[in-house]
């Protein structure tokens, strides 16, 4: 996706304090315009309403309006922007939580500041990215049929990497790439890259 202009943002925190430290960091970032900073999800939303902007990174845990009920709120909205869910919240499963309620990203609070704005920059330029997943060992149920180049390639899949990248990556030709995705696909019954992994998330894997 080819940009013209910084990619804009919006960030919605309870605290103040992250709020404060989140627009430091974008602003002191040329690859960012912080339009507007939000202490809930309602005042989030208002912002929605007004600006156009590109990514949204909010909290999960918010007075008025959640993480979840926002994610809810601009499903199926025309021109909403991306969400990245940024919390320091500890589950597991809230990444897989979070994508299939429709966010486009997901980073920890735990993780360097570099990595929000990597993954900020990525989700504008229509990536998904969410927690590594490592699908290099077999599993059960519906990825026991996946051959071990399906599941490497989907390990890639499942951070947002481009056809491009995965080929780089794993070492084989773009074409490869293409041929693999399209059995993987078969395989889980699915017709696109998002619907693979949001299949993913939505499995249980067994317990270790």
């Amino acid at each position: 996706m080819n940009r013209t202009g910084p990619i804009e943002v919006v960030i919605a925190d309870k605290s103040p304090l992250i709020q404060s430290a989140l627009a430091q960091v974008f602003s002191g970032d040329e690859r960012f315009a912080l339009v507007a900073n939000a202490s809930d999800g309602e005042r989030f939303m208002e912002a929605v309403d007004r600006l156009a902007f590109d990514v949204g990174v909010i909290g999960w845990v918010m007075p008025y309006m959640d993480g979840p009920a926002v994610l809810k709120a601009i499903s199926g909205r025309p021109q909403a922007p991306r969400i990245v869910i940024y919390t320091g919240d500890p589950s597991a499963d809230l990444p897989r939580r979070a994508m299939l309620l429709g966010a486009a990203g997901f980073c920890s609070k735990r993780e360097k500041p570099e990595t929000l704005l990597t993954t900020v920059q990525a989700v504008a330029e229509g990536r998904m990215v969410f927690p590594f997943m490592d699908m290099s060992k077999p599993q059960a149920g519906p990825f026991g049929s996946l051959t071990a180049r399906e599941r490497e390639l989907f390990g890639t899949l499942a951070q947002g990497f481009t056809n491009a990248q995965i080929a780089k990556t794993i070492g084989v030709s773009l074409n490869t790439v293409k041929f693999h995705l399209k059995n993987l696909y078969e395989k889980l019954g699915v017709s696109n890259r998002a619907q693979a992994v949001a299949y993913y998330l939505k499995w249980e894997p067994p317990a270790r």
